[in-house]
């Protein structure tokens, strides 16, 4: 029988992480959002926090937020600049910024080069 191995963050399971209080989760992220953190949650971050206790799916333009333990699970729409991206909360996730998932710029896809882009197209009658 195979056994499946359980998805861990910092040596927790999700269940002892969402039971972690906040001081103790704290100790566990790196010391940028540990120290944003610390500083407090400003007015629409606190609002968010509300609106996932409430809905599951909630848009938002704070990419700047903290992802908290209660936090796992929701799905967050994240503003990039242009549409929403929806981001569901996994607990890999945790001690990260809601704009990491969500990005602002286009991959660069090349296509076949246009006339005058090489030396021998330049030279080519355009009839």
């Amino acid at each position: 029988m195979v056994e499946l191995k359980k998805k861990t963050w910092r040596g927790l399971t999700e269940e002892e992480v969402k039971k972690l209080s906040f001081e103790d989760f704290l100790k566990l992220i790196p010391s940028r959002e540990r120290r944003s953190l610390k500083r407090g949650l400003t007015y629409s971050q606190k609002r968010l926090l509300e609106k996932l206790k409430k809905k599951d799916k909630v848009k938002t333009h704070a990419r700047e937020l903290v992802i908290l333990p209660e936090m796992l699970g929701k799905t967050v729409l994240v503003y990039n600049g242009k549409t929403f991206v929806e981001v569901r909360i996994e607990l890999e996730m945790l001690g990260h910024r809601l704009g990491e998932y969500s990005l602002t710029r286009k991959l660069v896809k090349h296509q076949a080069p246009g006339v005058g882009a090489t030396r021998s197209s330049a030279h080519m009658s355009v009839r």
